[in-house]
C-alpha cells in the first residue's frame, strides 16, 4: 500500500512512489505538460503530467481535492526542490471532493486583495489562503510558549465555566442567557475561579474565551475573544506578577520562532525582544508627561507612551502601573500610602494595551469593605467570597488578549483578522 506523505516530507523519499493528497492550488498548462500545485497542511506539491495524459485534469476547478501518485524527483525549481512525477504507466489521479461553488477570491493568488467583509464571510474557504491562515499559526504557537512557560513556573492548567451566577467585574457590559429559569451570565473573565484556585494550587492558568457586552465597534475590540489567565499565590505585591509577566511573553515569542519559522517569515513579522526588565512607568508620572489628567488611558496615549518606551529604552514592550483604583475592579488591592492608586498594571505593546493584571485582596473583611464602599450587596458574591473565609494568600494575576498579541505581531489593521469566526455587534456568522 502506498501511504500519504506530506509536502514537507517528499525531499525524504526522492525515487520513491508516493501518494500526495490535498487541495489542487493551481493548474499551468504547456504544450507538452501541465503541471498540477497541489497544497496540505504542510504546503505545496508541484506534480508533473506529460502532455497526452493532462486531459483528464484540464476541467478540473481549483479547490477541488485530489489523489495525487507519482515519483518524487529532485528538481530544484520546484517547490521544496522536489517535484512528483507521473508514472510511465500514467498518473494516478483521484478526484476526492469536487466544487458545488467558487470560492470567493482566488486562493492561489500571492497576495489577498479582498475585503475584510468578503473574507470574513466567506472565512472557512477564504482562510485556506497562506497569508490569511498564517496568523493563525503564530496564534498557535503563542499558546503553546504560553503553556510551556507557565508549566515551567510550576503552574497547573485549569478549565472554568463559562456560564455563571454573577457579573465578574460588577459591571454592566454583560450578555445575560436563562439557565434553566433563572439568569446568568456568560463569563467576563475566569477571574473569580482562578483566585478560588490559587488557595488550591497556588498557581493556574487558563486559556479560553470571554465575552464582554461593550458596544464597541472598533478595530480593536470583540464581544468574545480569546484571554490567557494567570494568578499566582505568596506574593509580595504586583511586581511579583510583572515578572511572571516577562516571562510567559518570554516563553511565546520564542515559541513564535520555533514553531511557526514558515508563518512569520510569509507574513514578514518581526519578532520583538523581550527585555530581561520591562521599563515602567507609574500612571501619574505618565499623566504628567503627557500633559493629561485622566482615570484611564486613551488609544493615543497607549501610543504616544509606547513610543517614548521605544526611544528611551529600546523596547517594545511597557508596563504602566498604579491605575486609579475607580477604574478597577472592587477585588484590587491598593498602593500602600496612596490608596487613590493601585497596586495594578497595564502592558502595552507597540502601542496597544495587551495585558491588565494586578495584585488583589485576599481578607475577607477586605472584601467585604470594598464592595460596601461601591454601594454593592455582598449577596451576589457569596460564593466567590466563601474561598476568603477559609485562609487565602496574597495573590495577583493577569490576563492576555490572545487576538490583539496576534494583531501587533502581524502589525493588521483589525482585531478581526486575528481572531477565528470574530464576534462583535454586528456578526454572528459565519
Amino acid at each position: 500500500m502506498i501511504h500519504r506523505v506530506l509536502a514537507s516530507e517528499l525531499s525524504d523519499h526522492v525515487g520513491e512512489t508516493v501518494q500526495v493528497s490535498g487541495w489542487l492550488h493551481r493548474r499551468r498548462e504547456l504544450k507538452n505538460v501541465t503541471f498540477l500545485i497541489l497544497r496540505d497542511r504542510s504546503g505545496l506539491t508541484q506534480a508533473v503530467l506529460p502532455g497526452p495524459v493532462a486531459g483528464q485534469v484540464r476541467d478540473v476547478p481549483e479547490e477541488t481535492v485530489l489523489s495525487f501518485i507519482g515519483t518524487v524527483t529532485a528538481n530544484e525549481q520546484a517547490p521544496g526542490g522536489v517535484e512528483l512525477v507521473a508514472p510511465t504507466d500514467g498518473p494516478q489521479i483521484e478526484v476526492l471532493s469536487t466544487l458545488a461553488a467558487a470560492p470567493p477570491l482566488d486562493i492561489y493568488r500571492p497576495t489577498v486583495t479582498a475585503s475584510l467583509p468578503t473574507i470574513l464571510d466567506g472565512s472557512p474557504v477564504t482562510l485556506r489562503h497562506p497569508q490569511l491562515s498564517a496568523p493563525f499559526q503564530l496564534t498557535a504557537a503563542s499558546i503553546a510558549g504560553f503553556r510551556t512557560a507557565l508549566d515551567a513556573l510550576g503552574f497547573t492548567e485549569i478549565h472554568t465555566p463559562k456560564i455563571v451566577g454573577s457579573a465578574t467585574e460588577s459591571g454592566a457590559d454583560v450578555f445575560t442567557l436563562d439557565w434553566f429559569g433563572r439568569p446568568a451570565f456568560l463569563a467576563q473573565s475566569p477571574q473569580f475561579f482562578k483566585q478560588a484556585m490559587v488557595g488550591v494550587f497556588e498557581r493556574v492558568y487558563e486559556t479560553g474565551p470571554v465575552f464582554r457586552a461593550e458596544p464597541s465597534d472598533t478595530a480593536r475590540h470583540l464581544a468574545q475573544y480569546t484571554s490567557l489567565d494567570a494568578e499566582l499565590g505568596f506574593i509580595t505585591d504586583h511586581r511579583d506578577v510583572m515578572a511572571v509577566v516577562r516571562e510567559a511573553l518570554a516563553g511565546m515569542v520564542a515559541a513564535v520562532a520555533e514553531r511557526a519559522a514558515p508563518a512569520v517569515d510569509l507574513l514578514g513579522v518581526k519578532l520583538p525582544a523581550v527585555p530581561q526588565q520591562i521599563p515602567e512607568i507609574h500612571f501619574a508620572d505618565a499623566m504628567a508627561m503627557l500633559g493629561a489628567d485622566e482615570r484611564d488611558l486613551s488609544p493615543s496615549h497607549e501610543r504616544e507612551l509606547s513610543a517614548w518606551a521605544l526611544r528611551e529604552f529600546g523596547s517594545e514592550f511597557l508596563f504602566v502601573t498604579g491605575y486609579p483604583m475607580a477604574k478597577r475592579p472592587f477585588y484590587t488591592h491598593a498602593e500602600p500610602g496612596r490608596p487613590r492608586f493601585s497596586n495594578s498594571f497595564d502592558l502595552l505593546f507597540r502601542g496597544l494595551e495587551l495585558i491588565t493584571g494586578g495584585q488583589r485582596l485576599h481578607k475577607y473583611e477586605d472584601y467585604i469593605a470594598a464592595l460596601a464602599a461601591r454601594g454593592e450587596s455582598t449577596e451576589a458574591y457569596e460564593g466567590y467570597l466563601a474561598a476568603f473565609k477559609h485562609g487565602m494568600p496574597p495573590h495577583g494575576g493577569f490576563a492576555l488578549g490572545l487576538e490583539r498579541w496576534t494583531m501587533r505581531l502581524t502589525e493588521a489593521d483589525n482585531l478581526r483578522r486575528t481572531a477565528l469566526f470574530p464576534r462583535d455587534l454586528h456578526r454572528l456568522t459565519p
